[in-house]
């Protein structure tokens, strides 16, 4: 990760630091880890979103390791840190697209107003700058607004977009979209889809049915499902996983706007509850701003370590 993007996704978790820094302030200057210290701890995890699991699992480690020990305030960012790393290393996995399909399918889902189209945007132009051909299907047909920024990225990226007359059979054009893909050649097939969880029978039939759909031309496909979350609902992003879980087979994780939230935490109590690859993270509106999730600088930068 280069060393700009690590500032700004510093820069981005800054509310989320000062979270977690009001409550070790001055509690660990020049103090013993003893129970009382231990139970501070981790009350002060819990209220910055890592939830009870991660918080449990960290002052287990912190009573084996340095218990009854005169700690600073430094020492306690720094074990944290590594602490969270380590929760976080094995979910940390790059989106690979497979080679052996054209396209790779990825559909993409999440409730509105997570960043859906924009990260399928930043994803075109990403595989744009690597010589990838992608082609983009505006499947959220319910909203306009939806369609016309997906076509505003293909502008962008030089990527054709598929779409199809306002409230029209998202499944329909997900199987237009596949057809022009593979005609194409294209190297990735990037799908938006509607997220009204408000009506979630009507939801799930709708992302079944497409995947259905996409089976009927390439049963392999969709070959990524990825649910992209908005760091800023905390722990409602648990719910939304599980929700969304039950109706289709998740594959992998993008959480968004990290640079708006507070609640940077709630990426590790994600990794803890769910073991779901997380691909990438967001830090802005640029472009460039979406990028491979690297655990230990979002462990630094979640506790302010240096």
């Amino acid at each position: 990760m280069a060393l700009g993007f690590f500032s700004r996704l510093r820069d981005g978790l800054s509310r989320s630091t000062q979270k977690l820094s009001e409550g070790l302030g001055a509690s660990f200057i020049r103090r013993k880890l003893d129970d009382e210290a231990l139970e501070e701890l981790e009350d002060t995890l819990v209220s910055a979103d890592l939830g009870p699991a991660v918080a449990t699992r960290i002052i287990r480690g912190f009573r084996s390791s340095r218990f009854g020990r005169e700690i600073t305030e430094a020492e306690v960012r720094a074990a944290l840190a590594e602490e969270i790393a380590l929760i976080l290393a094995p979910v940390a996995r790059p989106l690979v697209l497979n080679s052996n399909h054209r396209p790779h399918v990825v559909l993409m889902v999440g409730v509105n107003g997570t960043g859906k189209t924009t990260t399928i945007g930043k994803l075109a132009l990403q595989y744009k700058a690597e010589g990838r051909h992608a082609v983009l299907a505006a499947g959220d047909t319910f909203r306009a607004a939806a369609v016309e920024q997906l076509q505003i990225w293909g502008e962008r990226t030089g990527a054709p977009v598929v779409t199809a007359p306002p409230n029209s059979d998202a499944a329909g054009l997900a199987y237009d979209a596949l057809t022009r893909a593979r005609a194409g050649q294209a190297d990735v097939l990037l799908i938006d889809t509607a997220g009204r969880l408000h009506n979630k029978t009507a939801l799930m039939e709708e992302l079944q049915k497409i995947i259905r759909v996409l089976k009927k031309q390439d049963e392999t496909a969709p070959h990524s499902i990825l649910l992209v979350l908005d760091a800023t609902t905390g722990q409602n992003a648990i719910q939304q996983v599980r929700v969304f879980k039950e109706m289709v087979a998740i594959t992998g994780l993008i959480v968004t706007k990290l640079d708006g939230s507070a609640r940077g935490g709630i990426v590790v109590a994600l990794a803890e509850e769910f073991g779901l690859p997380i691909h990438a993270v967001g830090v802005g509106e640029q472009a460039t701003d979406l990028r491979p999730f690297a655990p230990s600088e979002f462990a630094r930068g979640l506790v302010g370590a240096g």
